[in-house]
């Protein structure tokens, strides 16, 4: 019998599915480990803190959401449409030129 595994984003595993009859003989082991676990008692298991820059590349949106407004908001200060600055902070690349403008507008509040 193969076990499904689900990984977390890093990539390592982070859960695993059992057939129920394998889980009912296991589980009073399993909730023992999930209380040790709950608890913070196993330090294999220690709390990983969020980091917005590990999920967020693009500097505008960085910088939009450091600052605490929204899309939209960012959108009224730079006269453009919500939908633009959707588009700036899906791309790859921003020009210096756009980045100069946002840091400028957040500045200002």
């Amino acid at each position: 019998m193969t076990l499904q595994k689900i990984k977390s984003i890093d990539g390592k595993d982070e859960y695993v599915l059992l057939p129920v009859v394998v889980y009912q003989t296991l589980k009073d082991q399993i909730e023992k480990a999930l209380t040790t676990y709950e608890t913070g008692q196993d330090d294999a298991q220690a709390y990983v803190p969020f980091v917005l820059e590990d999920y967020v590349d693009n500097p505008v949106a960085m910088a939009r959401i450091k600052a605490g407004i929204t899309q939209e908001q960012l959108a009224q200060r730079l006269g453009v449409s919500q939908a633009y600055v959707s588009q700036v902070e899906r791309r790859v690349h921003v020009t210096n030129k756009m980045l100069e403008r946002v840091t400028a507008i957040l500045v200002k509040k």
